[in-house]
């Protein structure tokens, strides 16, 4: 008998099972469809030996004490500044937009003291901000969110901008100075053996055990638990009862490069041209050394495996009436992107999973994050 089944192995089923665990003596039984741990923050070397990161960059940082200490039992890090590029006009500028980005684009050689004034003149007034387009135009202004946002959110969201909840863009700064830093996070490192070994060491604990290409449909009457973790879609849970919630997704091209550098950051953007939106190039983010380097393409898609929630009003609505079929399923906690249909961040997920488990075991978050129990390799 195992006290939880832990459905997925990403960031929230990983967390979820390894407090459990170590610091409540559960026993605990992780299933996962794929045919490895790390959910999407998967990564491996591929066959010319270069570590790429599967489903795409996955850039940690974060501005939570809890959160970096939590997750620095399992692993060492290295240092990591994201740094992102636009090809706008045959142009490569820095994403955020920045100072730079201003003069580079219109020409100009303002200084930080007169760009917000600039930039002013160039906004157009929002009463109400409701959508991302009202975001980026009350900002920037019409040109800027035409050459650097529209397209590309368009490709990456199959909606435009004005379709879509103000929060999307929200995300995104812009700044009066050279500051071409894409994060401004207190934390911003990279694990410095990779993800996987990352979730490895956390998963690694005796009264773990963990089952890869296997349906918890499938095994959930053969095996017996007390309660239930889930990690995947909700809707998928509840059997569609109220429809499909939206979710976009992705597909990559990954490609092995017999260079040691492809491009000149680690992101390149194309809101404009090509159907794909970015090409991540890996040894920028892991540090690596070597001969060649390997990067991906992402193309944006409407079928697939869910990535992103998509943020609309009406699918808001749609998830509210699973969130309160959720709430009313006794034995069954929820938790992650997928499972309560949020755009988080991966330290949003292992916030969100810890504070969960200090409901389930009664504890305060200070206890929880306490030493590890004996167990852990």
């Amino acid at each position: 008998m195992f006290d939880y089944m832990v459905v997925g192995a990403g960031f929230a089923g990983s967390v979820m099972a390894e407090r459990l665990a170590s610091r409540h003596g559960k026993k605990v039984i992780v299933v996962e469809r794929r045919p490895h741990i790390g959910g999407n923050a998967y990564d491996f070397y591929n066959d010319d030996g270069l570590l790429v990161h599967k489903y795409g960059p996955h850039i940690f940082h974060t501005n939570s004490r809890d959160v970096f200490d939590y997750l620095s039992h399992f692993t060492e890090w290295r240092p990591y500044q994201h740094r992102v590029l636009a090809s706008v006009d045959g142009q490569l500028m820095p994403i955020p937009i920045n100072l730079t980005t201003i003069n580079q684009y219109f020409g100009l050689n303002l200084t930080a003291f007169e760009v917000d004034a600039f930039l002013q003149k160039l906004a157009e007034k929002r009463e109400v901000i409701r959508t991302s387009e009202d975001v980026v135009l009350s900002k920037v202004g019409r040109e800027l969110y035409e050459k650097f946002f529209r397209n590309y959110t368009r490709k990456q969201w199959g909606l435009d901008p004005s379709e879509l909840d103000a929060t999307v863009i929200a995300r995104i700064p812009v700044r009066n100075n050279r500051d071409d830093r894409y994060f401004n996070d207190k934390y911003q490192v990279m694990p410095r053996h990779g993800y996987t070994r990352m979730f490895q060491r956390m998963l690694d604990h005796p009264n773990i055990k963990v089952l890869l290409n296997t349906d918890y449909r499938e095994v959930r009457k053969i095996i017996p638990y007390r309660e239930l973790v889930f990690t995947g879609p909700v809707d998928e849970y509840f059997d569609y009862c109220f429809g499909k919630l939206p979710y976009r997704s992705l597909q990559f091209r990954h490609e092995t490069h017999h260079v040691e550098r492809f491009q000149p950051a680690p992101v390149v953007n194309y809101p404009n041209e090509y159907p794909y939106t970015r090409c991540t190039e890996f040894k920028f983010l892991t540090g690596q050394e070597h001969p060649k380097t390997g990067v991906v393409y992402e193309y944006p898609t409407a079928e697939g495996d869910p990535y992103y929630p998509v943020p609309r009003p009406e699918n808001a609505e749609l998830y509210r009436k699973y969130e309160q079929r959720a709430k009313g399923t006794p034995g069954v906690h929820f938790v992650g992107r997928l499972a309560t249909y949020k755009y988080y961040n991966m330290d949003q997920v292992v916030a969100q999973t810890l504070t969960l488990c200090t409901r389930i075991m009664g504890m305060r978050r200070s206890d929880l994050l306490g030493t590890q129990v004996e167990g852990h390799a």
